[in-house]
């Protein structure tokens, strides 16, 4: 499980199988412990949601947006053969921040 804010434009499109696929990238910070040590934690982590099951919350994953992720990391490689790490979301919740 993941928490952060969604820090880059999401990009919806549907696969000529009809499956909707939402992409956009999920910026985490948190104070976690290591070795008796508080230590900062941060890292921008590329999520990808697919399939007919999240069409009500992918309307809100918007910029500033809020939310939890959870789900399973996975390799993609893309058009140029980099590899890179995606997080691959199998439920998402709001995060009310309105205090």
């Amino acid at each position: 499980m993941l928490s952060g804010i969604v820090c880059r434009t999401p990009t919806r499109k549907v696969s000529p199988s009809g499956v909707p696929h939402c992409q956009f990238m999920l910026e985490h910070h948190s104070v976690q412990q290591e070795a008796g040590f508080s230590r900062q934690a941060w890292c921008r982590v590329p999520v990808v949601v697919s399939g007919k099951h999240l069409p009500n919350i992918i309307h809100h994953i918007t910029i500033g947006a809020q939310i939890t992720v959870q789900g399973f990391i996975s390799n993609h490689q893309g058009s140029n053969g980099l590899s890179k790490m995606v997080l691959h979301a199998e439920q998402i919740d709001l995060i009310d921040s309105r205090g």
